[in-house]
């Protein structure tokens, strides 16, 4: 089966309310090409759930955010994600703020269809005083150890970029770290990926195999999206654009900012992102950053 779609054939799926994951980790390997799509449409009242980076800062920017449930929003290089702050500092969110392992664990549950998994993380913590709606259960077994509750975080749709796919909805990460991508998938009712190639059909070597992370018939859709990740990183193919995060950056502090942002980057469409950004040849060249 043919899964090719284009980012605005994506995004036509969703709907207001939605319950959206997005892959990759902070500003590395977002897919960023359809978080721009969404920016383009009227979708709203979303609640998203990261390890966040650009992808949620833009999105609240917009307004396209109801509640934020995350680990943290940052770009790295940048401590805190501008526009994130900006929005919660208003009061502008409804927030699950969860240790990082609890945010893995939420969507291990909803991946294995379980209301929740037990867990000591948060526990004798301001994250269950901040979350209200965190609970402790007591083990049956002869120990009695009373552990927090962690609830499954069932997505909608988990959107996902990566550096090869298929026609057929096979993936293959190049960069190393997979991150969470497979809990984001299979959490979701509806898996997209974004992909920096797309091939016919995927002939993966048994060492390759290992980095196909999620399975096939969880992947709705395919969008070729080269430098789809961009300003993000997509190792081991192109680094951040840093340039572009310190305008991106500056946007939050200037009166109007986010409009100019949206009128200079995303308004115009995709095509008119890459001109803007030195073409394809400057995107997929730029460094990858070493730490």
């Amino acid at each position: 089966m043919n899964k090719l779609m284009t980012a605005t054939d994506v995004v036509a799926q969703l709907r207001d309310g939605m319950t959206i994951g997005f892959g990759g980790w902070g500003p590395r390997r977002k897919p960023m090409a359809i978080v721009r799509e969404i920016l383009r449409s009227d979708v709203k009242d979303l609640t998203v759930v990261a390890y966040g980076g650009p992808d949620v800062g833009m999105l609240c920017a917009a307004g396209k955010v109801k509640k934020l449930i995350f680990g943290f929003a940052t770009l790295d290089a940048i401590p805190l994600e501008p526009w994130y702050r900006k929005v919660r500092e208003a009061g502008g969110l409804e927030l699950m703020e969860l240790d990082e392992g609890m945010w893995q664990w939420g969507l291990r549950a909803a991946g294995m269809r379980v209301p929740f998994l037990p867990t000591r993380c948060g526990l004798a913590t301001d994250v269950t005083k901040l979350n209200p709606e965190l609970k402790t259960i007591q083990s049956p077994y002869d120990d009695g150890e009373v552990l927090l509750a962690m609830p499954a975080l069932k997505l909608d749709v988990a959107l996902v970029h990566v550096n090869v796919a298929d026609q057929l909805g096979n993936t293959l990460i190049q960069g190393g770290d997979p991150y969470f991508d497979h809990l984001v998938a299979r959490a979701a009712d509806a898996c997209y990926v974004s992909a920096e190639h797309v091939e016919e059909r995927l002939a993966l070597t048994p060492d390759q195999a290992r980095f196909n992370t999620f399975e096939r018939y969880l992947v709705k859709g395919v969008v070729h999206a080269p430098c789809g990740a961009h300003p993000t990183t997509c190792a081991p193919e192109y680094g951040w654009d840093m340039a572009h995060f310190k305008r991106y950056v500056a946007s939050a502090a200037e009166e109007g900012g986010w409009q100019a942002y949206m009128d200079e980057f995303v308004t115009p469409g995709e095509a008119a992102y890459q001109d803007k950004n030195g073409g394809i040849e400057r995107m997929g060249t730029l460094p990858l950053p070493v730490f």
